[in-house]
């Protein structure tokens, strides 16, 4: 994400056809992040799953995502934006979806393996 960023601002016509980005921490501060969400709308899938602890890092607001958010959901679903309510709901059925160990799921949706298995369900 950062190498598109630097590329569009560098030299705009060799701007990247389109930027994937899965579980990645905050990496830009507000002004970059503007820049950035200029220069690549609609160009930009930023994708984090459930309850994905590295997109939480680090804290706001010194730091923060750019725009284009996919939220995979507790039941598999990819969604172009939450509510803030639905959101939360969905974090605590995340986390109690492993009784045995509730805490270990901000690690486990981290895994690319996790990731790719939700992109390949929603292909069809």
């Amino acid at each position: 994400m950062l190498a598109g960023a630097r590329m569009f601002l560098e030299e705009p016509r060799l701007a990247a056809d389109g930027v994937y980005t899965f579980g990645r921490p905050r990496t830009c501060d507000p002004t970059l992040a503007a820049a950035y969400n200029k220069g690549y709308k609609n160009r930009t899938y930023r994708f984090v799953n459930n309850n994905d602890i590295v997109p939480q890092l680090p804290p706001e607001p010194f730091y923060t995502h750019v725009n284009a958010l996919r939220y995979i959901d507790s039941h598999d679903r990819i969604r172009a934006s939450m509510p803030l309510i639905g959101g939360l709901a969905d974090r605590v059925s995340g986390l109690t979806a492993d009784v045995l160990a509730p805490a270990s799921d901000g690690v486990r949706d981290h895994f690319i393996d996790s990731y790719l298995k939700v992109l390949e369900k929603n292909l069809d």
